[in-house]
């Protein structure tokens, strides 16, 4: 069942165009690695913060590339430019 892993954060101040060039690379590394991983989307909402969705086709593929994500250096480089970061997974029940 295809699920999701929502990240929400806070960029910190001055450095979106930084986040948005390493994300697009981390995106890319992780695809490459995990063809289950299918889509990511970012989100800026009213209040300043950013949902940043990942869609995997199983939980066990997002598991796996969890794990494996320790070993991705811009896994931490990333996460190092936001700040408040919450993630949350979640079941895709519906989509229209």
């Amino acid at each position: 069942m295809t699920v999701v892993r929502t990240h929400r954060y806070t960029v910190e101040t001055g450095k979106l165009a930084q986040l948005l060039e390493q994300r697009t690379a981390l995106i890319q590394g992780i695809r490459s690695a995990n063809p289950a991983f299918t889509t990511a989307t970012l989100i800026r909402q009213e209040d300043g913060t950013y949902l940043d969705i990942w869609r995997w086709e199983s939980a066990d593929a997002m598991g796996r590339a969890a794990e494996a994500a320790t070993n991705f250096p811009l896994v931490g480089a990333t996460l190092a430019l936001t700040t408040d970061h919450d993630a949350v997974d979640g079941e895709v029940l519906d989509e229209r």
